[in-house]
């Protein structure tokens, strides 16, 4: 659905994207994390044409999107419906005539038999029904964004880009609104890009992630993947280094994902080797409905091999700390 490919942006001398190379497929829910500045949001901005870019090319369904040529990016944009961090809703405006306010833009009529159902259609999608008259003053942060979600579909989009959706939002109101994001991908079939820095965000309801840094893609993959057996940079950002393992003994990190997630590999081991050891650090995390974690042990020296050679065995990743 998307392809980036080699792309580059700079304000003036400084250089905001790097050689961005990401493929993003239809249908998928694909995340772009990273620290405040990395680069996220203008690369957003670039794949719907809100900003120029200075070299690559980015494809859209199979169309370049460029600044240069106005018609076919307002074709593009028009397939691509935006959700931002504040909202961007009219005070002036009650929530029907927000949500049809992209209508508007584009000439068509919003007070037609059709019209009407399909924007109370998507109003009752979000869940504000009751409230389809009122001011978004008298809304609650997360009924905004609800408003701001059904008036980014009014105008049925292949894509649904997100730029920290979620951010100014309190943790149980964001489950909420990630919740509505995956119903909404379920029932439309859209592809969703999600810009964000919210672990929780990319856990719930990404597919795939790129995590950047200094406007470079520095890992690619699975959240599970990324998160749970990190690189150096997506480490030092998920701040999981420790400093409180002990000192004498050996510690081994085990990574638990798809392969070895359900099995029972700790008690198993210790039956079957008939060593002794301790867990010094755990940590699980749900990923879509499914839990996968990592954890230390510390053993004794003389039992390194044997353990080593187990977890090969059953196929658990390791590494020695």
């Amino acid at each position: 659905m998307i392809q980036l490919k080699n792309v580059s942006k700079s304000f003036g001398d400084l250089d905001v994207l790097k050689d961005i190379s990401i493929d993003i497929q239809d249908n998928e829910i694909f995340g772009i994390i990273g620290q405040s500045g990395a680069g996220k949001s203008t690369l957003l901005r670039c794949i719907n044409g809100l900003e120029d870019y200075q070299s690559g090319e980015i494809l859209v369904d199979g169309t370049k999107v460029s600044t240069k040529d106005k018609k076919a990016l307002r074709e593009l944009q028009r397939g691509m419906g935006m959700i931002f961090q504040n909202f961007n809703l009219l005070e002036r405006l009650d929530v029907y005539d927000n949500v049809a306010l992209p209508m508007k833009f584009w000439g068509m009529k919003t007070n037609t038999p059709e019209a009407k159902k399909k924007i109370e259609g998507l109003i009752s999608l979000v869940g504000l029904s009751d409230k389809i008259h009122v001011s978004p003053r008298e809304l609650s942060g997360g009924q905004k964004q609800r408003v701001a979600i059904a008036r980014a579909l009014v105008l049925d989009p292949k894509i649904l880009l997100c730029d920290e959706a979620t951010s100014a939002l309190d943790p149980a109101i964001t489950r909420e609104i990630l919740s509505l994001l995956e119903e909404i991908h379920q029932e439309m079939g859209i592809t969703i890009i999600v810009v964000t820095h919210q672990m929780e965000v990319v856990r719930q309801i990404c597919e795939r992630v790129a995590f950047i840094k200094d406007g470079r893609v520095v890992d690619i993959g699975k959240p599970e993947e990324l998160f749970i057996h990190p690189k150096k940079d997506v480490k030092s950002f998920l701040h999981q280094d420790s400093d409180l393992l002990p000192e004498e003994g050996i510690n081994i990190q085990l990574f638990f994902t798809d392969e070895s997630a359900d099995e029972p590999v700790i008690s198993q081991m210790a039956r079957e080797l008939g060593i002794d050891f301790s867990i010094s650090w755990a940590k699980l995390e749900d990923f879509r409905s499914h839990v996968y974690g990592s954890l230390v042990i510390t053993i004794d020296e003389k039992d390194k091999d044997r353990v080593t050679a187990y977890l090969d065995r059953v196929r658990v990743l390791w590494e020695v700390l």
